[in-house]
């Protein structure tokens, strides 16, 4: 894989894929803006290292290679100039990000991309792989579905990148998939009991890039992203979403960076081979009243990332000579450009369909809708 080029390489995650590329026999080339982070991590790897910034001339540092996996998030303000330049230079482009407003500028690059013969397939990582090819797996069960619900259950901390992140999302609406278009709503806009495997859960809807993902996979007009978490939760993000004209403001974002560079790392290794998540899905059919559910268990979203993001990275630079398995060009989700069943071969991750009770009475019912 010395034709892979992995930027932010010296991030958590981003060490996490490169450490992986190597295992595997590949000789990636680690690159990012910080010239002693690169340097240390590639003698540490043993492989080529690479220092530059995202302005000016991107293109040249990217020309050589097959692909480019982004690592350096927020991806809202990274994936702009590496995908410029890959469709500059031929160059296939991946990230990890779970950012939906990045996911929608790359669905609107799908032309420019076809022309190019390049493909852009970002959310290689946990977020999207595993909700993208469950909705995928949904779709296949019941094709007719007009509506598409994914919950998401993890466990564990975050790491600096994860939250820097969330941090330049504070502030912002929610978003859901309402008949083909990405509809703004207030944060904790709907709840819902749900069974992630161990009974009814609360649950809010979350601004996930699977609204624009699960969409595009399935062709379903309606999404809607939830995440578990504890009712007091939902309260304080009503709260925080009422104080947005505050969390919006410069001074305070860059107070919260400062605590989480000096705070927050990840999960170590004992964590990230104990914790797991799960993935929750429903695919409805308006018309019919049938629905059908599904549950994906999966190892610590960190370690399925730095398999996934390396599958994925594989796949797409041996497809380069290889009619047959050739990802396709332009705008392309995980289950799109690799199928629903891609996430059951990475290390660990089971699928089981859910028993459908009837609606009497069913635990995972609609709660409430907090804008009224």
């Amino acid at each position: 894989m010395d034709s892979l080029l992995v930027y932010g390489s010296y991030g958590y995650t981003g060490r996490l894929i490169a450490r992986e590329a190597v295992s595997r026999g590949g000789s990636p080339v680690v690159a990012g803006q910080n010239r002693q982070a690169v340097t240390r991590q590639a003698d540490e790897l043993g492989v080529e290292g690479r220092t530059f910034g995202l302005t000016g001339d991107v293109a040249a540092h990217v020309r050589r290679f097959d692909a480019v996996l982004n690592c350096a998030g927020p991806f809202v303000k990274t994936a702009d100039p590496l995908v410029e330049a890959c469709l500059e230079t031929g160059t296939d482009y991946l990230d990890i990000t779970g950012e939906f407003r990045v996911f929608e500028r790359l669905r609107q690059r799908d032309d420019a991309a076809r022309a190019a013969d390049v493909t852009l397939l970002p959310g290689v990582g946990f977020e999207v792989v595993p909700s993208d090819c469950l909705a995928a797996f949904l779709h296949e069960q019941l094709p007719a579905a007009t509506d598409l619900s994914l919950g998401v259950k993890g466990n564990g901390p975050l790491s600096r990148g994860t939250a820097r992140t969330f941090v330049e999302q504070l502030g912002n609406d929610g978003v859901v998939r309402r008949n083909g278009r990405l509809i703004r709503v207030p944060v904790a806009f709907q709840t819902r009991e749900i069974d992630f495997g161990t009974g009814p859960e609360h649950a809010v809807t979350v601004p996930g890039g699977d609204v624009v993902t699960a969409g595009h996979s399935t062709g379903v007009d309606s999404v809607v992203v939830y995440a578990a978490v504890p009712p007091l939760a939902t309260r304080a993000m009503t709260v925080a979403d009422s104080l947005g004209w505050l969390l919006e403001r410069r001074p305070v974002k860059a107070v919260l960076r400062r605590l989480i560079d000096a705070r927050v790392d990840g999960p170590n290794e004992r964590e990230r081979a104990s914790d797991s998540a799960v993935v929750w899905g429903e695919a409805v059919d308006e018309s019919t009243g049938r629905r059908t559910r599904a549950r994906l268990r999966t190892p610590n979203p960190y370690a399925l990332t730095a398999e996934a993001a390396v599958d994925a990275a594989e796949r797409v630079i041996d497809g380069r000579d290889r009619v047959r398995t050739r990802v396709p060009n332009g705008f392309q989700t995980p289950s799109s450009a690799f199928g629903s069943e891609f996430v059951l071969d990475l290390g660990g991750t089971t699928r089981e369909l859910v028993d459908v009770p009837a609606e009497f009475g069913d635990p995972e019912r609609s709660a409430l809708e907090s804008d009224g």
